[in-house]
Order: structure tokens, then sequence, then C-alpha cells
């Protein structure tokens, strides 16, 4: 066994703890990579305070990006030195993978959020020899290595920086394919994001590459608010306020097109309905957790769509080569909403995230080999 530096989740709602973990090599279907970087994100958090599985301790962490370093013997489409982005587990065999909806696959929930491989089994162990949850949404990366399925790897453009592209395997698709993917949001169409964390954030970027001429952000932080303006949005609008929902249908001139919760609270879905003029659609990325309902107006419903959308309901193999290509040609600048930090200072990156003073925190890794 291999052994890295990992931060475990080992109490609920406590700190990391960054430790030494002992990982086992791939089996013939996967691929042992080497981090170079990982988004934190709120899901992690959700999973640490138990909100979501798996079970403590844990090694959490699920937008990882890095070099591959072996492969198993079943494996084809990848070598070692391969520049990859990791990205969430599915089935591969269930209608929505074979109908090219992965990330709608039937098995999402105990692929990536139980804590083992599918059958039951974990690569991760800690110092002692004990079994500790692992495989995280296909990776478990706050560890310096992974071992991941090979449907969680995908190769990217050799010049690609990695030290910044952990975030598209999760946050980053999950708001652009909403709105390219999903929506497919047609030039001169208008659109209002609840949430301008790196998920609405993301989906403001994608209205703007899409051609939308009315994209509206709302959110409880001005420095997110100005952000957004920064990224591409045409019209802010403060979260706190009372009827905002009605702030958008005038901003609007009638509604939205289309309005995306990346919020996930009841409060934030039912605006993103009550934003939509007759014809248009909502879609509901964020969430708070399990307990959470909806009610909306059935009156609000006629004419009206409205969408679970899960990790933007993407083919990570083909929309995250697609956002890094624009990327690097400057239309899709996420390394604005990103800001570096030791795996080691790992609690402090969380604190920074909560505290709202840091969108999207990114821990480095410095392993080598």
């Amino acid at each position: 066994m291999l052994s890295v530096k990992a931060a475990v989740a080992r109490s609920k709602g406590g700190p990391f703890s960054v430790e030494d973990v002992l990982l086992g090599q791939p089996r013939a279907d996967e691929v042992l990579v080497r981090l170079v970087a990982t988004g934190l994100c709120h899901t992690d958090l959700l999973a640490r305070d138990q909100i979501l599985p798996p079970g403590l301790p844990a090694v959490l962490g699920h937008e990882g990006s890095g070099v591959v370093q072996a492969v198993g013997e079943a494996v084809t489409t990848l070598a070692p030195g391969d520049p990859v982005v990791l990205a969430p587990m599915s089935c591969g065999s269930c209608r929505p993978c074979l109908t090219g909806h992965p990330m709608h696959c039937v098995s999402f929930l105990p692929l990536n959020l139980r804590g083992r491989r599918a059958d039951g089994s974990t690569a991760y162990r800690d110092a002692a020899g004990a079994g500790i949850s692992g495989h995280f949404f296909g990776q478990s990366s706050f560890a310096d290595h992974v071992v991941a399925h090979q449907r969680s790897v995908v190769k990217v453009r050799a010049d690609a920086p990695l030290e910044l592209l952990g975030p598209l395997g999760c946050g980053l698709q999950t708001g652009a394919g909403a709105v390219l993917g999903v929506f497919a949001a047609p030039p001169g169409s208008s659109l209002v994001v609840f949430g301008a964390g790196p998920v609405g954030l993301a989906a403001v970027m994608a209205a703007r590459i899409a051609g939308c001429t009315r994209i509206i952000a709302v959110d409880l932080h001005r420095g997110r608010l100005d952000l957004a303006l920064e990224l591409g949005a045409t019209d802010v609008l403060d979260g706190g306020q009372d009827a905002v929902a009605a702030a958008v249908v005038e901003l609007s001139g009638g509604g939205v097109d289309f309005a995306l919760d990346a919020v996930g609270l009841p409060r934030t879905a039912r605006a993103a309905v009550e934003s939509l003029t007759t014809g248009g659609t909502a879609g509901i990325v964020g969430s708070a957790g399990t307990g959470q309902d909806l009610s909306v107006g059935l009156v609000q419903m006629l004419g009206r769509t409205v969408k679970g959308i899960l990790q933007g309901d993407s083919v990570p193999a083909l929309l995250i080569p697609r956002l890094l290509d624009f990327f690097m040609a400057g239309r899709f600048p996420l390394d604005k909403l990103i800001r570096p930090y030791p795996l080691a200072d790992i609690n402090q990156a969380v604190a920074d995230a909560t505290g709202g003073t840091t969108v999207k925190p990114l821990l480095l890794h410095h392993a080598e080999g």
C-alpha cells in the first residue's frame, strides 16, 4: 500500500485532520492519480457534518485534478503521465448512463456517497490499518494520491493548468451544464441565478457564452454580486430583500426564460419558479440536505417546467474538455473564483468559504512521483 497525506474528517462538524493514510493499488479497472489541486465544495462540508453520508472517519474531496501514475490492466484509454480531471462515478449500464445522462445514474447515490466501492471494499486505511470511508464521488481527493475507477477520470489537453481545474469536475460543470445543456439557453434569452457561489457564477459565465442578453444574479454578499457583474451578469439583486422574485419579474419585464437555484433552500427554489415567464424553466441544482420541501402554487406551474438537475446532467468526458477550451480562450475565467491554500491549511479554507470571504478554495498538493 502507498502512504499518502490526506485530510480526514473524523468527527461530526469537527476540524479536518491532516495525517498519513494508506492507499491500496489500483484494480484492473482503476487508475492511480497524483493530485495537483482539489476544490473545496459545500457538499464536502455536508458530509463532514453528517447531513450526507458516508460515515466517519472519511477522506472526502471530489474536485480533484492531477496526473495519472499507474493504470490497471483493463484500462485502455488512459496512461501514466496523462493530465486528468476527476468526476463523479456512474455505473455505465443503467438507462440514464446508456442514454447519455451518467450524472443521473440510478446508482449515483450509493456509488458516490457510500464511502466504498460498488463491492463494498475500500482502498483507504488509516495508519493503523483500519478501513476508512473513501471513494467519495469516485475519488476522495483530499489526499495526495487517489485510486479512482476509470469512469471517473477525464483526460484533458496537455497544456491544461492542472492547478486550477479541479472544480470543473463538480461545481463548475454543475452550473455550466445546466445552462449549456439542460436549458440549452438560446441567444437573446434571459436567466436569473439564485446564489453567486461557484455553481451560480459558472452559470453566469455559461450564460454569457450562450448569448443570453439578460443575466441576473441574486446573492446576500455584495462582493459576490460584484464578481458576478465582472463575469457577465447584466443585473444583480440583494437576496435578502422582500419579494425578490417580484423584483426579478419587474427587472426582466415579465419574468425570465430560465431560473437556476444554486442554493437549495425551499425559499430560493420557490423564488426561482416565481421568477419565470410563461413557458420558462427552473432548474434546482443546490441542496441543503434532506428534509427540505418545496411548496409552489399550482397556477404558477401552468406553462412552466421545474427540473431537478444533478451535476449539470453532463457527460463529464465531453463537458469538462469543452469548458477547459472556453477557459483557455478567455471565455470561462474560472480563475477569478479561486483562492489557493496548501492542503495543510484546509481548516482555514473551510472558515474562509463558510464566512463568505473566499468563493472557491483550492487545496494544493505537493506530493511527487
